[in-house]
């Protein structure tokens, strides 16, 4: 797998972004069954202002998030519950792109502080949940909402962190 960054906030360098995400898709990618090898996603991060410009732009929600993540194709499922399906390898041994991410820093560590979490753990979470986005599960539905945080937890397990929905 390859995370492709750009660290447009400084202050990420503080926890090794690159690192902790590429740690987390390859985890996620695992557990699904997939070479994390043949994947490519890139990664912007930033602050709430940046996130928020994008959050206003694409989703027409002008406040900072979080996470938001673009697919590079729409694998979401039609009936909630499904599981979407899962992307082949690239072509001529060629990474496939899942897409893109972006984080920002102001939300996660506040939220981190307000969950009693670490940033480590809290940002684990974020790049699986946004790794997942990616590959077309979701949370705007009961059961899809389900499935997607079942993954996240089960993921997160593997790592050594706690269920986030706790």
């Amino acid at each position: 797998m390859l995370i492709d960054a750009i660290i447009e906030d400084g202050r990420w360098e503080a926890i090794d972004l690159e690192g902790l995400s590429e740690r987390a898709c390859r985890a996620a990618l695992s557990h699904l069954g997939l070479d994390a090898n043949q994947f490519e996603v890139a990664l912007l991060a930033c602050d709430d202002a940046r996130i928020a410009t994008l959050n206003t732009e694409f989703r027409d929600k002008p406040v900072p998030t979080n996470v938001l993540s673009w697919p590079s194709e729409e694998r979401g499922v039609q009936i909630d519950g499904d599981t979407p399906a899962l992307p082949g390898p690239g072509l001529l041994g060629m990474a496939d792109e899942l897409g893109d991410i972006a984080i920002a820093w102001e939300t996660c560590a506040r939220e981190a502080a307000e969950e009693g979490k670490t940033m480590h753990d809290h940002v684990t979470h974020l790049a699986v949940h946004g790794l997942l986005h990616l590959l077309g599960y979701d949370h705007v539905r009961d059961k899809d909402a389900t499935l997607m945080e079942s993954l996240e937890t089960e993921i997160l397990g593997k790592l050594g962190i706690a269920d986030p929905y706790t």
